[in-house]
């Protein structure tokens, strides 16, 4: 799972809630992707050599490498997304640092805030926000379905307790 609880004392109520959004191709990966496809792609250009056709063909099999390696990286860096829900005994607090450095904070009283499940009204299915101090936040809306109804339950688990 993209997350993980830290409990700061065990058996206490406090505790860290670090989510990330699930990373499927670390950068080595992206490497030998991108290199794979350089090379498949210069399987066909073998056969013309000495030919004027290679140098109408060369830059377009070059952009379409770099236009492969521009997505796939442009997709890492949108992916560097974090959400820390900190839990004291008195307060929740939940920071949220975006692809571009900025942070969004929610802080509320943990005895008022209040997880809720929105299974179809959300724009993802099992749309989950916290609500509380006259305000509701999403977390975790890059989670997929079923990691978003576990963290439901845990945060309804530890928010009771």
């Amino acid at each position: 799972m993209p997350y993980d609880w830290t409990p700061t004392a065990p058996g206490s109520a406090s505790g860290e809630l670090h989510l990330w959004p699930h990373q499927s191709l670390p950068p080595r990966g992206l490497a030998a992707v991108v290199l794979g496809i350089f090379t498949l792609a210069l399987i066909p250009l073998f056969t013309m050599l000495g030919s004027v056709l290679l140098w109408g063909i060369l830059p377009f099999m070059l952009l379409a490498v770099l236009g492969t390696w521009f997505a796939l990286s442009r997709n890492q860096r949108d992916r560097r997304i974090i959400e820390v829900l900190t839990l004291t005994e008195q307060d929740a607090r939940l920071v949220r640092r975006n692809p571009d450095g900025g942070l969004q904070e929610w802080d509320c009283n943990r005895y008022w805030t209040r997880p809720e499940l929105h299974a179809d009204d959300g724009p993802v299915p099992n749309y989950v926000t916290l609500k509380g101090c006259g305000r509701e936040v999403e977390i975790g809306a890059f989670l997929s379905e079923d990691e978003r109804k576990a963290l439901y339950d845990d945060l309804i688990r530890v928010l009771r307790s």
